[in-house]
Order: C-alpha cells, then sequence, then structure tokens
C-alpha cells in the first residue's frame, strides 16, 4: 500500500460511487486531513450508483484504516431538474449510440461544470481547500467536460466567482483504467481493490445481477467495457 502522505489542506471528492471516484476518494484521504464527499442526484437512471456510494464510503474505513478518522460529512444535491432538461441515455430511455455530433448518447451536456459549481458553493461554504474529481482524458467516452483545458477554464472561472482559489485535482486524468486499478491497489491493497469491486457502480443500465472478475454490470455498455478491458489489461501477467 502506499504512504500516508500528510497534507493539511481540506478536500471535496465529487463522489459518485462508481471506480474512478472510489479510487479518488481514496486518493485524497491519502493526502488531506480532512475530507467531505459529495454526489448529484441528476435523475440518473442507473440510480443504483446513490445506493453503491454509500457502500463503498462506508468501507473506505476498513480499506484505509489509517486514515478513517480523515473523512468527514456526505452531501447529496438534488439536480433532477437539470437532469430533465438534458435529457439523454443517462436519463432518458434511449439507445446508447454515437450522436450526429460524434458525442455518444450517453453524454449529457454540461453535466462536469454543473457539478462542479454546485461542488465549489459546498467547498466555499464548508471551508474545504481544493476539489477532486475522477475526470479522465485517457480512457473517456467523448465527454469534453472531462478535459483538463476545459476543468482548467473552470477552475479559472471559479475562482474569479468566488474570489478565491478553488483548485480542481484529476489525479486519473492521464491514467488508463489499467492503471486506475493499480492505483487503487497502490492505496489500499486487495482490501480496496475488492471494494471496489463488489461495491462500487458503473454500469449505464444500472445492472447488478451478475459479479464479473471486474465488479456488477450488464458487460456490454460502454461503461462496463471500459471498465472491463482496464482490469483485463491491469491482471494480464
Amino acid at each position: 500500500m502506499s504512504e500516508i502522505l500528510p497534507d493539511h489542506r481540506s478536500a471535496l471528492v465529487l463522489f459518485s460511487g462508481g471506480q474512478d471516484s472510489a479510487t479518488c476518494l481514496a486518493w485524497a484521504l491519502s493526502r488531506h486531513a480532512r475530507v467531505e464527499t459529495v454526489g448529484f442526484d441528476y435523475g440518473q437512471r442507473h440510480a443504483v450508483e446513490l445506493a453503491a456510494r454509500l457502500r463503498v464510503r462506508e468501507g473506505m474505513a476498513a480499506a484505509l484504516p489509517a486514515v478513517a478518522d480523515r473523512l468527514g460529512p456526505d452531501h447529496m444535491v438534488d439536480l433532477t431538474g437539470y437532469g430533465r432538461l438534458t435529457e439523454s441515455a443517462l436519463t432518458a430511455e434511449r439507445e446508447i449510440e454515437m450522436g450526429a455530433r460524434g458525442l455518444p448518447s450517453t453524454f449529457v451536456p454540461g453535466r462536469n461544470l454543473i457539478f462542479l459549481v454546485a461542488a465549489a458553493a459546498l467547498a466555499d461554504r464548508r471551508g474545504l481547500d481544493v476539489l477532486v474529481g475522477g475526470m479522465c482524458e485517457t480512457d473517456f467516452s467523448g465527454y469534453p467536460d472531462c478535459r483538463r483545458d476545459t476543468l482548467d477554464a473552470m477552475q479559472q472561472a471559479l475562482a474569479l466567482g468566488l474570489d478565491r482559489p478553488m483548485p480542481i485535482l484529476t489525479p486519473l486524468m492521464d491514467l488508463t483504467k489499467a492503471e486506475t486499478w493499480a492505483l487503487a491497489q497502490q492505496l489500499g491493497g486487495e482490501v480496496l481493490v475488492r471494494l471496489i469491486v463488489e461495491d462500487s457502480h458503473t454500469c449505464y443500465r444500472g445492472d447488478r445481477s451478475e459479479l464479473h472478475p471486474w465488479g456488477y454490470g450488464c458487460g456490454s455498455c460502454p461503461a462496463c467495457e471500459l471498465r472491463a478491458a482496464g482490469w483485463a489489461a491491469w491482471a494480464a501477467p
């Protein structure tokens, strides 16, 4: 497991309950003296992730006992009105396919931007120093709001709007899914890896009927395929 690196700053983790945000939560706990989490209910079809996030939070104490006391409150933000406004395959009964603009139908326009504004407002009121998100450019589903350039612009806008720095840390930005699995093992060993496999949720269809080596899911949606491929690459001898 990784060395615990004390950092007296505090962090708010954008925490969905998926593989990436679970790894980011462990990463933040290993570095920051105080960590809180925030989740968003935007009417997602795979709402089982809202239950998964609570299981993963609870399991972090066993996975990272040396820093369990750093984990503070969880917050939930109701964005269901926004979800209805930005209908996509994640919020409505639509096929998962590529659209005319070259973006997948799972793309929720501006989702990360809305999340970050809400998270920054919460962090400001809670006295938290940085935001931590699982956005990634290396293995992503074509979402433009996952790009580091987008987040750099958002970070500048938040600093101007709040009149204080609000860094957006993205520890997975340059990692493949295989490297994300490796980071989880480095941070919390087999206990953390098993927690992510068994309790986190990524599947766009919300399927938890079958436990695969890489976790629960339908096995055929883009999120499952990406997670499974990363596991296979990481687990390969």
